[in-house]
Protein backbone atom coordinates (compact mmCIF):
# COMPACT_ATOMS: atom_id res chain seq x y z
CA UNK A 1 0.00 0.00 0.00
CA UNK A 2 1.16 3.59 -0.45
CA UNK A 3 3.19 4.50 2.63
CA UNK A 4 4.28 7.88 4.00
CA UNK A 5 6.81 8.74 1.25
CA UNK A 6 4.34 7.86 -1.51
CA UNK A 7 1.56 9.89 0.11
CA UNK A 8 3.90 12.84 0.69
CA UNK A 9 5.11 12.67 -2.91
CA UNK A 10 1.49 12.68 -4.08
CA UNK A 11 0.74 15.64 -1.82
CA UNK A 12 3.62 17.71 -3.18
CA UNK A 13 2.55 17.07 -6.75
CA UNK A 14 -1.03 18.05 -5.98
CA UNK A 15 0.04 21.24 -4.21
CA UNK A 16 1.83 22.46 -7.32
CA UNK A 17 -1.20 21.96 -9.57
CA UNK A 18 -4.27 22.30 -7.36
CA UNK A 19 -3.73 24.76 -4.48
CA UNK A 20 -5.45 28.04 -5.28
CA UNK A 21 -7.85 26.38 -7.71
CA UNK A 22 -11.57 26.09 -7.12
CA UNK A 23 -13.43 22.81 -7.12
CA UNK A 24 -16.09 23.47 -9.73
CA UNK A 25 -17.67 20.05 -9.31
CA UNK A 26 -17.13 16.79 -7.49
CA UNK A 27 -18.17 13.64 -9.36
CA UNK A 28 -18.70 10.46 -7.34
CA UNK A 29 -19.16 7.31 -9.41
CA UNK A 30 -18.91 4.80 -6.59
CA UNK A 31 -19.48 5.64 -2.94
CA UNK A 32 -18.64 2.12 -1.74
CA UNK A 33 -15.08 2.57 -0.54
CA UNK A 34 -13.76 1.24 2.77
CA UNK A 35 -15.61 4.12 4.36
CA UNK A 36 -18.47 5.27 2.08
CA UNK A 37 -17.92 8.63 0.42
CA UNK A 38 -19.73 11.20 2.56
CA UNK A 39 -23.27 11.91 1.42
CA UNK A 40 -23.60 15.57 0.47
CA UNK A 41 -19.86 16.00 -0.07
CA UNK A 42 -20.44 17.18 -3.63
CA UNK A 43 -22.64 20.09 -2.58
CA UNK A 44 -20.44 20.96 0.42
CA UNK A 45 -17.29 21.55 -1.66
CA UNK A 46 -18.76 22.89 -4.91
CA UNK A 47 -17.09 26.22 -5.69
CA UNK A 48 -14.65 26.02 -2.75
CA UNK A 49 -11.05 27.10 -3.27
CA UNK A 50 -8.36 24.62 -2.23
CA UNK A 51 -6.30 26.69 0.19
CA UNK A 52 -3.84 23.96 1.23
CA UNK A 53 -3.21 20.25 0.97
CA UNK A 54 -1.69 18.73 4.07
CA UNK A 55 -0.67 15.24 5.13
CA UNK A 56 -1.32 13.51 8.43
CA UNK A 57 0.27 10.07 8.54
CA UNK A 58 -1.05 8.44 5.34
CA UNK A 59 -4.08 10.74 5.04
CA UNK A 60 -4.34 13.75 2.73
CA UNK A 61 -6.35 16.74 3.92
CA UNK A 62 -7.67 19.34 1.48
CA UNK A 63 -8.46 22.67 3.19
CA UNK A 64 -11.52 24.03 1.41
CA UNK A 65 -11.76 27.78 2.00
CA UNK A 66 -12.86 27.58 5.63
CA UNK A 67 -15.82 25.29 4.91
CA UNK A 68 -14.04 22.19 6.09
CA UNK A 69 -11.54 19.60 4.95
CA UNK A 70 -11.70 16.71 2.54
CA UNK A 71 -9.92 13.65 3.92
CA UNK A 72 -8.52 11.22 1.35
CA UNK A 73 -6.83 7.88 1.98
CA UNK A 74 -5.35 5.80 -0.84
CA UNK A 75 -6.02 2.46 0.81
CA UNK A 76 -4.13 -0.58 -0.46
CA UNK A 77 -3.85 0.23 -4.15
CA UNK A 78 -5.28 3.71 -4.71
CA UNK A 79 -3.73 6.52 -6.67
CA UNK A 80 -4.65 10.19 -6.71
CA UNK A 81 -3.50 11.97 -9.83
CA UNK A 82 -4.14 15.04 -11.93
CA UNK A 83 -5.63 14.48 -15.38
CA UNK A 84 -7.35 16.55 -18.04
CA UNK A 85 -11.13 16.48 -17.73
CA UNK A 86 -11.45 14.58 -20.99
CA UNK A 87 -9.09 11.80 -19.88
CA UNK A 88 -10.92 8.51 -20.58
CA UNK A 89 -12.25 6.81 -17.49
CA UNK A 90 -10.99 3.44 -16.30
CA UNK A 91 -13.02 0.84 -14.46
CA UNK A 92 -11.92 1.84 -10.98
CA UNK A 93 -11.96 5.66 -11.32
CA UNK A 94 -14.38 6.38 -8.49
CA UNK A 95 -14.10 10.11 -7.71
CA UNK A 96 -13.13 13.25 -9.64
CA UNK A 97 -12.62 16.79 -8.35
CA UNK A 98 -13.00 19.06 -11.38
CA UNK A 99 -10.87 22.18 -10.94
CA UNK A 100 -11.18 25.70 -12.29
CA UNK A 101 -7.98 25.28 -14.34
CA UNK A 102 -9.58 22.60 -16.48
CA UNK A 103 -7.88 19.69 -14.73
CA UNK A 104 -9.33 16.99 -12.50
CA UNK A 105 -7.98 15.27 -9.41
CA UNK A 106 -8.96 11.63 -9.90
CA UNK A 107 -9.05 8.78 -7.41
CA UNK A 108 -8.47 5.32 -8.86
CA UNK A 109 -8.90 2.58 -6.28
CA UNK A 110 -9.21 -0.99 -7.64
CA UNK A 111 -9.58 -2.64 -4.25
CA UNK A 112 -11.80 0.13 -2.83
CA UNK A 113 -9.91 0.25 0.50
CA UNK A 114 -9.52 4.03 0.35
CA UNK A 115 -11.61 6.89 1.68
CA UNK A 116 -13.03 10.25 0.62
CA UNK A 117 -14.67 11.88 3.63
CA UNK A 118 -15.96 15.40 4.22
CA UNK A 119 -15.04 16.95 7.59
CA UNK A 120 -17.09 20.14 8.13
CA UNK A 121 -15.40 23.09 9.83
CA UNK A 122 -16.07 23.20 13.54
CA UNK A 123 -16.64 19.47 13.97
CA UNK A 124 -14.54 17.52 16.42
CA UNK A 125 -11.43 15.87 15.06
CA UNK A 126 -12.34 12.80 13.04
CA UNK A 127 -11.80 9.44 14.71
CA UNK A 128 -9.35 8.41 11.96
CA UNK A 129 -7.02 11.25 12.97
CA UNK A 130 -7.58 11.55 16.71
CA UNK A 131 -5.29 8.75 17.91
CA UNK A 132 -2.35 9.17 15.51
CA UNK A 133 1.10 9.60 17.04
CA UNK A 134 3.69 12.25 16.17
CA UNK A 135 4.95 12.70 12.63
CA UNK A 136 8.32 10.96 12.19
CA UNK A 137 9.91 13.92 10.41
CA UNK A 138 9.13 16.37 13.22
CA UNK A 139 10.91 17.12 16.48
CA UNK A 140 8.05 15.49 18.41
CA UNK A 141 9.40 12.11 17.33
CA UNK A 142 12.72 11.72 19.09
CA UNK A 143 14.58 9.05 21.02
CA UNK A 144 13.35 10.27 24.40
CA UNK A 145 9.75 9.99 23.26
CA UNK A 146 10.24 6.57 21.70
CA UNK A 147 12.07 5.33 24.80
CA UNK A 148 9.22 6.51 27.02
CA UNK A 149 6.41 4.91 25.03
CA UNK A 150 8.19 1.57 24.55
CA UNK A 151 9.14 0.78 28.15
CA UNK A 152 5.94 -1.19 28.73
CA UNK A 153 5.68 -2.66 25.22
CA UNK A 154 6.54 -6.33 24.86
CA UNK A 155 5.57 -6.42 21.18
CA UNK A 156 8.36 -6.68 18.62
CA UNK A 157 10.07 -3.38 17.88
CA UNK A 158 9.08 -3.55 14.21
CA UNK A 159 5.39 -3.85 15.08
CA UNK A 160 5.63 -0.96 17.51
CA UNK A 161 7.37 1.17 14.87
CA UNK A 162 4.47 0.46 12.50
CA UNK A 163 1.84 1.32 15.12
CA UNK A 164 0.28 4.62 13.98
CA UNK A 165 -0.59 5.41 17.57
CA UNK A 166 3.13 5.47 18.37
CA UNK A 167 4.42 7.23 15.26
CA UNK A 168 2.51 8.38 12.20
CA UNK A 169 2.79 6.44 8.99
CA UNK A 170 6.04 4.44 9.13
CA UNK A 171 4.96 1.62 6.83
CA UNK A 172 6.34 -1.85 6.31
CA UNK A 173 8.98 -1.09 3.69
CA UNK A 174 10.52 1.75 5.65
CA UNK A 175 10.37 -0.03 9.01
CA UNK A 176 12.37 -2.89 7.45
CA UNK A 177 14.93 -0.52 5.99
CA UNK A 178 15.30 1.59 9.16
CA UNK A 179 15.78 -1.41 11.43
CA UNK A 180 18.42 -2.81 9.11
CA UNK A 181 20.27 0.51 9.00
CA UNK A 182 20.10 0.75 12.80
CA UNK A 183 21.31 -2.85 13.27
CA UNK A 184 18.25 -3.87 15.32
CA UNK A 185 16.62 -7.28 15.03
CA UNK A 186 12.95 -6.65 14.15
CA UNK A 187 11.80 -9.40 16.55
CA UNK A 188 13.36 -7.75 19.62
CA UNK A 189 10.76 -6.76 22.24
CA UNK A 190 10.44 -2.98 22.09
CA UNK A 191 11.04 -2.54 25.83
CA UNK A 192 14.45 -4.22 25.50
CA UNK A 193 15.78 -1.68 23.01
CA UNK A 194 17.79 0.87 24.98
CA UNK A 195 18.01 4.62 24.51
CA UNK A 196 21.28 4.67 22.48
CA UNK A 197 19.88 2.18 19.97
CA UNK A 198 16.59 4.07 19.80
CA UNK A 199 18.53 7.24 19.05
CA UNK A 200 20.07 5.54 16.04
CA UNK A 201 16.71 4.10 15.00
CA UNK A 202 15.01 7.50 15.07
CA UNK A 203 17.85 8.95 13.02
CA UNK A 204 17.59 6.16 10.44
CA UNK A 205 13.78 6.43 10.21
CA UNK A 206 14.09 10.12 9.41
CA UNK A 207 16.93 9.68 6.94
CA UNK A 208 15.28 6.82 5.05
CA UNK A 209 11.91 8.54 4.82
CA UNK A 210 13.58 11.73 3.57
CA UNK A 211 15.53 9.83 0.91
CA UNK A 212 12.42 7.95 -0.16
CA UNK A 213 10.48 11.19 -0.56
CA UNK A 214 13.31 12.66 -2.63
CA UNK A 215 13.15 9.54 -4.84
CA UNK A 216 9.39 9.86 -5.33
CA UNK A 217 8.57 6.88 -3.12
CA UNK A 218 8.67 3.17 -3.97
CA UNK A 219 6.80 1.56 -6.86
CA UNK A 220 6.53 -2.18 -6.30
CA UNK A 221 3.16 -2.76 -7.97
CA UNK A 222 0.96 0.01 -9.29
CA UNK A 223 1.91 3.13 -7.33
CA UNK A 224 2.47 6.29 -9.36
CA UNK A 225 2.56 9.90 -8.21
CA UNK A 226 0.08 12.66 -9.06
CA UNK A 227 1.67 13.05 -12.52
CA UNK A 228 1.60 9.32 -13.26
CA UNK A 229 5.34 8.80 -12.61
CA UNK A 230 6.68 5.74 -10.78
CA UNK A 231 8.85 6.10 -7.70
CA UNK A 232 12.55 5.17 -7.70
CA UNK A 233 13.41 4.30 -4.10
CA UNK A 234 12.97 0.55 -4.67
CA UNK A 235 16.24 0.57 -6.61
CA UNK A 236 18.05 1.41 -3.34
CA UNK A 237 16.48 -1.18 -1.00
CA UNK A 238 19.14 -2.61 1.28
CA UNK A 239 17.08 -5.40 2.88
CA UNK A 240 13.42 -5.21 1.87
CA UNK A 241 12.32 -7.85 -0.66
CA UNK A 242 15.78 -9.49 -0.62
CA UNK A 243 14.85 -12.88 0.85
CA UNK A 244 17.72 -15.32 0.30
CA UNK A 245 20.00 -12.75 -1.28
CA UNK A 246 23.36 -11.86 0.31
CA UNK A 247 23.27 -9.16 2.97
CA UNK A 248 25.03 -6.08 1.66
CA UNK A 249 26.77 -5.75 5.02
CA UNK A 250 28.10 -9.23 5.72
CA UNK A 251 27.11 -11.50 2.85
CA UNK A 252 24.89 -13.79 4.92
CA UNK A 253 21.51 -14.64 3.37
CA UNK A 254 18.72 -12.19 4.18
CA UNK A 255 15.83 -13.94 5.91
CA UNK A 256 12.10 -13.32 5.56
CA UNK A 257 9.55 -13.96 8.30
CA UNK A 258 5.94 -12.90 8.84
CA UNK A 259 5.01 -10.46 11.57
CA UNK A 260 1.36 -9.50 11.96
CA UNK A 261 0.77 -10.77 8.41
CA UNK A 262 3.45 -8.49 6.97
CA UNK A 263 6.76 -9.54 5.42
CA UNK A 264 9.85 -8.80 7.49
CA UNK A 265 13.33 -8.99 5.97
CA UNK A 266 16.45 -8.96 8.14
CA UNK A 267 20.01 -10.16 8.53
CA UNK A 268 20.64 -12.38 11.56
CA UNK A 269 24.29 -11.28 11.74
CA UNK A 270 23.97 -7.53 11.23
CA UNK A 271 20.77 -7.05 13.21
CA UNK A 272 21.03 -7.92 16.88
Amino acid sequence: MPELPEVETTRRGLVARAVGQRIERAVVRNRSLRWPVTEGMEAAIAGARIDAIERRAKYLLFDCEGRGRLLVHLGMSGRLWVVSRDEPLAKHDHVDLELSNGLSIRLRDPRRFGAVLWLPAGDAEHMLLSSIGPEPLTDAFDAAYLHRVTRSRSAAIKLVLMDAGVVAGVGNIYANEALFAAGINPRTPARRVGLPRLQRLVSEVRAILARAIDAGGSSLRDYVDSSGQAGRFQATFRVYDRDGKPCIGCGAPVRMIRQANRSTFYCVKCQR
